[in-house]
């Protein structure tokens, strides 16, 4: 019995998923707690809707702008040391938010805020690749997504009780030293490969390095960056994820704008509908990174389980949001939204998936090209939107984004999960 005990591998891949998730719900909590309190924040500084979605744009370039030095920062000194730093560096900006007495400050607040959380997800990724065996990747993917997508959902009715309790600054303070704490509990746990962990029996480290190729070491020498940029398959997908978050932006930030301003809903409901949509994305990214991995397995075609799930899904919310937009009905609008958000997020596991399949050791880095492609999108997107209700009203936003639904069902038709962008050994001697 002791034997057949010693012979069964350990499942610390597992509690290093759950610290991922938790991350990924931080990161979005910190993310969308400003667009709850918009409209408080709007009637006491004074704000246009023009020079809020420039307050959101600030963080959406930040974040744009560092995820290639972010995901670097990850490839070269670790995913131990590097998510404490940037989780640390955030927390700190997501805090200092509270102390914002004009646009301007608001703005440096949220854009070196968004520097911080530029290397999360790049980051993260790089840390399960040491760990998460390749049948396990799309879901892990989406279920890290859903985890974000849950710290979204319960973040607006938080913020509206925080704020109706003791004003908008609070949950900004709040939020921030509930980063601090995640970054000393994985300082504490994690190590950057499962051979460094004593937790971690001589059954699951065979398990995953047979899996993953190998030990390897907790850092790189150096990126094969012209390798990298000469992948075609990568530019579509960088081109795919653009549209992606351009999209999913217009929800994140504005939709409870949209919500109050638009469809007339009081600030209780307008946090509880904000929820109701984003706990329907949570649903998407699990259900979206499990089946593209189930139908990997059952079929054996990779390609074809990423690409026919997440084409599936753009196609679905494209087709959800036309009806969401110009019914008159304020719920119908909400439960079409739903069906909408849900389908864009079945496409993100499956998105993040991609990276780990033809980056390998460099998922990081190619992860991180992906996501500054994707958020130049979401980095244009609350700022053009602005700009689009005051000339035409809400309805263009929308549209637009049905538009950039179909654009990105088209490109990822175009990408190829089995198409590598290097060799493991080539990559060893760049």
């Amino acid at each position: 019995m002791n034997g057949s005990a010693a012979a069964r591998p350990t499942r610390i891949r597992h509690i290093v998923l759950g610290l991922t998730i938790a991350a990924y719900m931080i990161t979005y909590m910190d993310r969308v707690n400003i667009s709850s309190a918009l409209p408080v924040i709007q009637k006491e500084l004074g704000f246009s809707l023009v020079t809020l979605g420039w307050i959101l744009g600030a963080f959406r370039w930040g974040y744009a702008l560092f995820q290639i030095p972010g995901g670097w920062l990850g490839d070269r000194i670790g995913p131990r040391r590097a998510l404490t730093l940037i989780v640390m560096w955030w927390s700190i900006f997501t805090s200092a938010t509270a102390l914002a007495w004009s646009a301007g400050s608001m703005a440096a607040c949220r854009f070196l805020f968004g520097v911080g959380e530029a290397g999360a997800f790049p980051i993260a990724t790089r840390s399960l690749s040491r760990w998460m065996l390749p049948t396990e990747r799309g879901f892990a993917q989406g279920v890290t997504h859903a985890g974000s997508r849950l710290g979204a959902a319960i973040t607006p009715p938080l913020v509206v009780w925080m704020m109706t309790a003791y004003g908008w600054r609070v949950p900004f303070v709040a939020f921030g030293l509930l980063g601090i704490v995640w970054a000393a509990a994985w300082y504490w746990y994690y190590r950057d490969t499962p051979a460094e962990h004593r937790s971690v029996n001589a059954a699951e480290r065979q398990l995953i390095e047979n899996s993953v190729g190998g030990a390897r070491s907790a850092t790189t020498r150096s990126v094969p960056w012209r390798q990298i940029l000469r992948s075609s398959n990568l530019w579509t997908l960088c081109a795919m994820y653009f549209c992606y978050a351009y999209c999913i932006s217009v929800y994140l930030d504005w939709f409870p704008k949209y919500l109050n301003a638009h469809r007339g809903f009081d600030y209780q409901r307008m946090s509880y509908f904000t929820g109701l949509t984003l706990l329907a994305g949570t649903v998407g990214d699990v259900l979206g990174g499990w089946t593209s991995d189930h139908w990997a397995k059952r079929s054996r075609n990779l390609k074809m389980a990423r690409r026919g799930v997440a084409t599936a899904g753009f196609l679905l919310a494209g087709a959800a949001i036309v009806p969401a937009t110009f019914t008159t009905s304020p719920m119908a609008s909400v439960w079409y939204t739903c069906v909408a958000v849900f389908a864009l997020e079945t496409t993100v596991g499956v998105s993040w998936a991609i990276p780990l399949d033809i980056g390998g050791d460099y998922a990081g880095s190619v992860s991180a090209l992906m996501n500054t492609c994707g958020n130049i999108g979401g980095a244009i997107s609350p700022i053009l939107l602005g700009y689009l209700v005051e000339s035409f009203g809400w309805n263009v936003p929308f549209v637009v984004s049905a538009v950039l639904c179909v654009a990105a069902a088209v490109l990822f038709g175009g990408i190829d999960a089995t198409k590598k962008i290097f060799t493991e050994r080539a990559a060893e001697t760049s």
